[in-house]
């Protein structure tokens, strides 16, 4: 599989030596590179593009690079960073390497060994990627739909960060349309996020929250021996997202981590206290949700502007212009 093109943020108040930096990257090293002036600006579009590497000069008014640094080691700990700057110091020097620079480079840049830093540090970045271990992700809802409406973005960074998915659908949603189309709908969008998928046949609009709910979970569970697991919240005016979500919780009540999403039927009292950034995802999100053609005509919800202006209105809360869509409240343990 050939490898995507490394994605790079320079940040530089001076625009002429942002833009040669980055046409340098461009046309020398193949990058995919976007400039910000400034450092909050480039903590806002870090965040929301979550590059490869950052180039950052040293001096600019406001947040300096140093400073640009430690924010950026506390968001992203895995970016690449170097720094640069056109005042050579020991003391410039040893600041960069305290605050966990990969590289400091001194101006006026030379251009190739600044595109034989780039390679190198994005090189042993994605070789760190590979290493990780991936987790192993479940993500349960009621009905065909559900699990790709309220996480359906978050599940796509999961594929591309390589992680094991796994989607437990407990009803086919035969309410909501025919079943057979819906089985097919749900089989798409698995494998367009490449995950495994568990159909089961419980009665739409009656799925109860306890025994036969519990203990098809708990099959579930015992066979993907998730790490993570996404589930409907109890805040949710539809009787069966209550009762998958009450179900899922006693059933994982061993998993560190359980997540509750946000659904189209959610109440107010519905409070989301974590978000995962979907902007590179969101494209992907659509692309799911167009999977369930027989829905898309009949429900306002999964239109495509609607799910867009959603995600736009939660960036307030994840620190960038597009935050996501499939927010959700984690509700973490230790088993």
């Amino acid at each position: 599989m050939t490898e995507t093109a490394a994605r790079v943020l320079v940040v530089d108040d001076d625009p002429d030596v942002a833009l040669l930096v980055a046409t340098v990257l461009e046309r020398r090293a193949g990058c995919i590179v976007d400039i910000a002036a400034d450092g909050p600006s480039a903590i806002e579009r870090a965040c929301a593009q979550q590059p490869d590497l950052v180039v950052t000069d040293i001096e600019m008014p406001g947040l300096n690079g140093l400073d640009l640094v430690k924010e950026l080691r506390r968001r992203m700990p895995c970016v690449s960073v170097v720094v640069m700057t056109a005042h050579v110091s020991v003391d410039y020097a040893v600041s960069a390497l305290r605050v966990q620079a990969d590289e400091f480079l001194t101006k006026p840049i030379d251009n190739a060994h600044l595109i034989e830093t780039v390679q190198r540090l994005v090189a042993e970045k994605r070789r760190r990627d590979r290493q990780r271990a991936p987790k192993r992700v479940l993500a349960v809802g009621a009905h065909p739909d559900d699990v790709e409406i309220g996480v359906g973005g978050t599940l796509a960074a999961h594929a591309h960060a390589d992680d094991e998915i796994t989607i437990l659908t407990l009803s086919r949603g035969a309410r909501g349309g025919d079943a057979d189309s819906r089985q097919h709908e749900s089989l798409a969008a698995a494998e367009m996020l490449g995950a495994r998928l568990f159909l089961k046949d419980l009665i739409d609009t009656e799925i109860p929250n306890g025994g036969p709910s519990v203990r098809l979970i708990e099959e579930v569970v015992a066979e993907v021996r998730p790490t993570i697991v996404y589930t409907h919240s109890s805040h949710d005016r539809h009787q069966d997202h209550r009762a998958v979500s009450e179900a899922t919780i006693a059933a994982t009540r061993r998993i560190g981590t359980v997540a509750c999403y946000q659904s189209p039927s959610a109440t107010i009292e519905y409070r989301p206290t974590r978000f995962t950034r979907i902007e590179r995802f969101l494209e992907r999100k659509l692309e799911l949700l167009e999977c369930f053609g027989t829905q898309t005509a009949s429900r306002d919800y999964l239109d495509p502007e609607f799910v867009t202006a959603t995600a736009r209105y939660w960036s307030r809360f994840g620190g960038g212009p597009r935050s996501s869509r499939s927010r959700w409240c984690a509700r973490a343990r230790t088993s």
